[in-house]
């Protein structure tokens, strides 16, 4: 089953994932369905931030994913090959530098032009089913004075065509899974090698305090490794270390 199929569509909704989920539990949502709002009125980021997007302009939906035999600390490979499906579709309407910034966002010149939300629900050490939600900025043209944030509209000057821009991308997301299921460790090295500030020296905060490292890899927990200044060598969960904040105007 191709991912997309069925497409399920809501004018407005308050979340795709949310109504992925009621969709999953109540039996008419299997493997491969997507969830798409045209306006979504309580999306979120990371951390329960609000995620902005513009009703009719750009691309927020949900994709339902029940893997087999994905064990609970290894669930990062979800995130891999959501990040790598973005970065896939938005490369060939940009011209900028292009890159994923851990854990989830896609970043053009440091700027985000899509973001992620993964939730798993566990059976026991195994990862029963998945709601992955993507928000991609595909046609806004203005963002919030306190958003560090562009779209593919603003980066390559022209309109396209929002849902072209979706089966693309979900053709991209089935590409890397099918990669994945092959291959669960090599598959998915491409995410390493378009890291944001990999082999750079970047602002970070470390259990709240600012520090200056910079990002080596990810390992199969999903933890960034790190270098320290001193030459040390550690790996943190998001639960820890994030990147120090930006302000706008800034996208190095």
């Amino acid at each position: 089953m191709a991912f997309g199929e069925p497409l399920i569509e809501y004018e407005v909704l308050e979340s795709t994932n949310a109504e992925a989920s009621a969709l999953l539990s109540a039996g008419r949502a299997a493997h491969g369905t997507v969830v798409l709002g045209h306006q979504q009125t309580e999306g979120q980021g990371q951390r329960g931030r609000a995620w902005h997007s513009q009703p009719g302009l750009d691309l927020t939906f949900s994709i339902v994913c029940t893997p087999e035999g994905l064990r609970a600390d290894r669930q990062f490979a979800l995130s891999k090959v959501a990040a790598l499906a973005v970065y896939d579709t938005v490369r060939p309407h940009v011209q900028a530098d292009l890159r994923i910034k851990w854990p989830n966002d896609i970043l053009v010149s440091g700027q985000k032009v899509a973001g992620i939300l993964i939730q798993n629900e566990l059976a026991g050490d195994q990862v029963a089913r998945s709601i992955i939600g993507i928000g991609l900025n595909v046609n806004s043209t203005g963002f919030p004075a306190d958003l560090v944030a562009t779209s593919l509209m603003q980066e390559g000057g022209k309109e396209l065509d929002r849902r072209a821009v979706l089966f693309h991308l979900l053709d991209r997301f089935g590409h890397w899974w099918q990669k994945w299921q092959q291959a669960p460790e090599a598959g998915l090295v491409s995410y390493t090698d378009r890291l944001w500030t990999r082999g750079r020296w970047a602002a970070m905060l470390l259990d709240g305090a600012p520090i200056t490292a910079r990002a080596l890899d990810v390992d199969e927990l999903g933890r960034l490794l790190v270098e320290a200044e001193d030459g040390t060598v550690s790996a943190y969960g998001l639960d820890r270390l994030r990147f120090a904040p930006r302000k706008p105007g800034l996208h190095g």
